[in-house]
């Protein structure tokens, strides 16, 4: 069983199916637009980590055909459609697939009630706002848990001054 190379073949079926699988792709992005891929929430996270995992199967999987990998990430990305358009018309369906901004921090002071509600310890906290302009506590305006698991550090760096700094997600810090 080769570890490097099983055959030249293969590495040439592999590139000629990144080469049509990119092409496609590009062309159903541009196709569907900018919201596709935009990362606003989780759901859409996720239907991104999914479009990945798609295509990647379809690129590297033999018992995978070009067709059906391709159909599976147009489906995916029609479904990402339909749900986003529907939720721009409904608010039941926009507050079924996103959630609320979460402020953490207000003013110096953190809200433990919120961290409980959405499992961020205060070390996780501290960790993004070291991490940030602001450095410490003292300097923070605000701390907001983003709907896509991002927290946004809002500096107080003088009277009335609001400068907005954006950290990784959750899992990063």
């Amino acid at each position: 069983m080769p570890v490097f190379i099983d055959s030249l073949a293969g590495i040439g079926r592999v590139a000629l199916l990144c080469l049509f699988a990119y092409a496609a792709v590009v062309v159903m992005i541009r196709i569907s637009g900018k919201r596709t891929l935009a990362k606003l929430n989780a759901f859409d996270f996720i239907v991104t980590v999914a479009l990945g995992s798609t295509l990647a199967s379809t690129i590297l999987s033999k018992s995978t055909p070009l067709i059906e990998g391709l159909a599976a990430f147009a489906t995916l990305i029609a479904l990402q459609w339909l749900v986003a358009y529907a939720s721009v018309r409904s608010r039941a369906i926009d507050r079924l697939v996103r959630s609320e901004s979460t402020l953490l921090m207000h003013r110096g002071e953190v809200l433990h009630a919120a961290l409980r509600r959405e499992r961020v310890t205060e070390g996780e906290l501290m960790t993004v706002i070291r991490t940030s302009p602001a450095n410490t506590p003292e300097n923070v305006e605000a701390v907001i848990l983003e709907t896509d698991g991002a927290f946004s550090v809002i500096t107080r760096d003088g009277p009335g001054d609001r400068t907005p700094y954006t950290t990784q997600s959750v899992a990063n810090v």
